[in-house]
């Protein structure tokens, strides 16, 4: 090996050992945020706390290991029925509410961003529903939904809204899109003031029409911003609990989530099951962001690595 190979080589190793001891503080961090309560939930997971008899006929009280008996239940067991109906819940809030907020979203940023006059007030105003608290939003939609309310008198009818069926599903949906598509819009924003209006003249000149304009130049050029909000609302969805719970309240089969019956089993002192549907719940989160990041191609860490070994 020639010394300068050699330099090299002892550059490279003591940029990593000052990275490693610039990042240690970070990683320390999470391992005790993240790292410590996930090994803490999955421990809990294979216990089960309560009075029971053991092989002896004896009393035996306290937390006891069940092994995979909480995750049996949950799926093919006596919690396996609640369990899929929040799970389908879960699911069907976060196709429908990220797929309206996204189209909402990239039009309420088209309309921040080409508004001319009162561009501020416009502005401030469309992010005002993202910046209201989420339990003070469901407070105020529940006031809109009650019998009395602003949406019956609207449409003519006495619909009870928080109530189980579909209504309930309808109002949920709803005040989620109202509270959130600003957000998608905020970042989608941000992508679209980084776009030349270079680019747009030379397609003007060209003779592109807005649509073509829409589909040819600002969608492409702003995917990565657009894929940031899908991939943050997808995740933020998933574990949704505050909005149905202050909105409809708990133990309503019709918007009940993974998130309000791991709440409701640590409510009711059966921490074992509840830690078993939260690890459960993070699965499904983690594995929805793997999918995501591989098949739409959010992939900024790989991206990133890409970048600098060339």
């Amino acid at each position: 090996m020639t010394a300068v190979a050699r330099r090299a080589r002892g550059a490279t190793s003591g940029a990593g050992r000052l990275a490693a001891a610039l990042l240690s503080p970070t990683f320390v961090v999470l391992g005790l945020v993240v790292g410590y309560p996930l090994v803490a939930a999955l421990r809990e997971s294979v216990f089960r706390e309560g009075t029971d008899l053991d092989e002896s006929g004896f009393v035996v009280e306290g937390a006891r290991f069940v092994g995979v008996d909480n995750y049996t239940a949950i799926f093919v067991g006596e919690s396996a029925a609640r369990f899929w109906n929040a799970f389908g819940n879960t699911t069907v809030f976060t196709v429908i509410t990220v797929t309206l907020e996204v189209l909402l979203g990239v039009g309420m940023a088209l309309v921040m961003h080409h508004a001319i006059r009162w561009r501020g007030i416009v502005r401030a105003s469309i992010l005002v529903p993202w910046a209201v608290p989420t339990a003070v939003s469901a407070l105020l939609w529940r006031w809109i939904f009650q019998a009395d309310g602003v949406a019956n008198a609207m449409i003519g009818q006495q619909i009870l809204w928080t109530t189980e069926g579909w209504q309930a599903k309808f109002a949920v949906i709803l005040a989620d899109v109202w509270k959130t598509a600003p957000f998608v819009g905020l970042l989608v924003l941000a992508g679209l003031q980084i776009i030349p209006n270079d680019v747009y003249e030379a397609a003007r000149v060209d003779g592109a029409s807005p649509w073509r304009q829409f589909w040819q130049i600002t969608l492409p050029l702003v995917k990565p911003a657009l894929l940031v909000a899908v991939l943050f609302r997808v995740l933020d969805a998933l574990r949704m609990f505050d909005l149905p719970f202050v909105l409809i309240g708990s133990r309503k089969e019709s918007v009940e989530t993974l998130s309000m019956v791991a709440f409701d089993e640590a409510s009711s002192l059966r921490f074992g099951p509840a830690a078993a549907y939260a690890t459960i719940l993070f699965v499904y989160v983690a594995v929805t962001a793997l999918v995501f990041v591989r098949l739409l191609g959010a992939d900024v860490i790989g991206a990133a690595r890409e970048r600098a070994r060339k």
